[in-house]
């Protein structure tokens, strides 16, 4: 079974070191210790899934909790069917947050929109007001011709 080092995984997925220390730290990963005082980490195969797995669920979105949860399920017997019912309702449930998060960035864009055009009226009326004002003498040229 192939095994890899902390810095073979953290170039293959394009991640620091420290990062798989963190989710090892997480509970996410738990590697083999060799060599002396057991400094050294052994990443299995399985480990290496673990952490793609991992990887995956942070683009998702979802958070640490959330993925320790899924991939302690990895490790469950092959009854599949209770991982993908907890799958389908941890995505469920972030699809319902993505879903107000979008509501409020509409808003949100709706209301810049709203002060852009505001500016860009108020800047436009500024123009049309300097430009008549040089159009037209001023009371006290005037009187300063009369």
């Amino acid at each position: 079974m192939p095994t890899y080092t902390i810095t073979e995984l953290a170039r293959e997925f394009d991640i620091t070191p420290r990062a798989i220390r963190f989710y090892e730290d997480q509970g996410l990963l738990s590697p083999k210790r060799e060599g002396a005082g057991g400094r050294t980490r052994v990443y299995s195969a399985r480990e290496r899934t673990r952490l793609k797995l991992t990887l995956r669920g942070k683009r998702l979105g979802l958070s640490l909790q959330e993925i320790k949860a899924l991939v302690d399920m990895y490790e469950s017997p092959k009854d599949t069917t209770a991982q993908l019912k907890r799958f389908l309702t941890v995505l469920a449930q972030h699809r319902e947050t993505l879903e107000r998060q979008r509501e409020d960035l509409e808003v949100t864009l709706a209301e810049i929109a709203a002060h852009e055009e505001e500016c860009l009226r108020l800047l436009d009326g500024d123009k049309q007001g300097k430009s008549s004002a040089a159009k037209k003498p001023s009371t006290r040229k005037l009187k300063d011709a009369a």
